[in-house]
């Protein structure tokens, strides 16, 4: 088993009227399996409403289910007397950064966490200097949040959950909200996280440029798992991807237009690097001795 697993997991969404009758059910996960491996950098993909954040939120325990299991780290999520630990193994962080800041200098916030769960005092300072550090933000330790960009935002949220030494962090739309600038920003230290600390990374996201570098791709569908593999499995099935109205990233989607046009290419290219590789074979063939490496 695997740090998280879900066995025949489902979700109902249930609406009820003034006197709590049932009004309308909704299924938002339906008879999920998966099973993800400790240290793996995790991204799942899925339109609005293919039930991706639900499953984010039962990985933390904010959600348990309908019917079926969730385990973290071998804990039933299902077992309120587990949920504060489970909470430990799996931090979340969330789309809007605003919502999870709450002290008035960068280092009161990120030492909240720790300091909430009993850590000692001399303990807490000691992870923010080390979870600050490892995000990048340790310069900015006596500032106020208010005054930081949105990605420096998203990176102080990050080192509040890291101070509360998780094993795994899922990361729902952490981007949604930021520039350009500040989805790099985000993401960059994301994987710098799962590679140098060994931490567990499950990203939901709906930027396909976020996901190449990742070790799974997962793609969800009205609450069912469709796709599953590596980023270049799953962005050579192009026309796929497009049945369930998710994108492919541009250069990918550059090269699948040239392959169809017969320019001999391999599928599920993932960067400009790649294509070009690619493409100068080709084009010194039809232009000999004009092209420059």
């Amino acid at each position: 088993m695997g740090i998280i697993k879900a066995s025949r997991l489902i979700y109902d969404y249930i609406r009820r009227d003034e006197e709590e009758n049932i009004e309308e059910v909704d299924r938002a996960i339906d008879n999920l399996d998966v099973d993800i491996a400790k240290g793996s950098f995790v991204a799942v993909l899925g339109h609005n409403g293919s039930g991706k954040s639900t499953f984010a939120k039962h990985i933390n325990g904010i959600l348990t289910p309908t019917e079926g299991t969730v385990w973290v780290s071998g804990m039933d999520t299902s077992d309120e007397t587990a949920v504060w630990e489970i909470r430990r193994k799996a931090g979340m962080v969330f789309q809007n950064p605003d919502n999870q800041i709450i002290g008035n200098v960068v280092e009161e916030d990120v030492g909240f966490g720790p300091e909430n769960i009993g850590v000692p005092t001399e303990d807490i300072w000691r992870r923010v200097d080390e979870s600050l550090e490892a995000v990048g933000m340790t310069a900015y330790r006596y500032k106020s949040p208010n005054k930081l960009s949105g990605g420096q935002k998203q990176r102080v949220a990050i080192a509040g959950v890291m101070a509360m030494r998780p094993e795994c962090i899922v990361l729902d739309e952490p981007t949604a909200m930021l520039d350009p600038n500040g989805r790099k920003e985000v993401i960059r230290t994301v994987r710098e996280l799962n590679q140098k600390e060994g931490i567990t990374v499950i990203l939901i996201t709906h930027y396909m440029e976020e996901v190449i570098h990742a070790d799974r791709v997962i793609v969800m569908d009205d609450g069912k798992l469709v796709m599953d593999g590596t980023p270049r499995e799953i962005f050579s099935r192009v026309d796929e991807l497009k049945g369930y109205r998710l994108d492919v990233p541009q250069v990918t989607e550059l090269a699948y237009e040239l392959k169809k046009a017969g320019v001999k290419i391999p599928d599920g290219i993932l960067s400009q690097e790649e294509l070009m590789d690619c493409l100068l074979p080709v084009f010194e063939e039809r232009f000999p001795g004009q092209i420059r490496r």
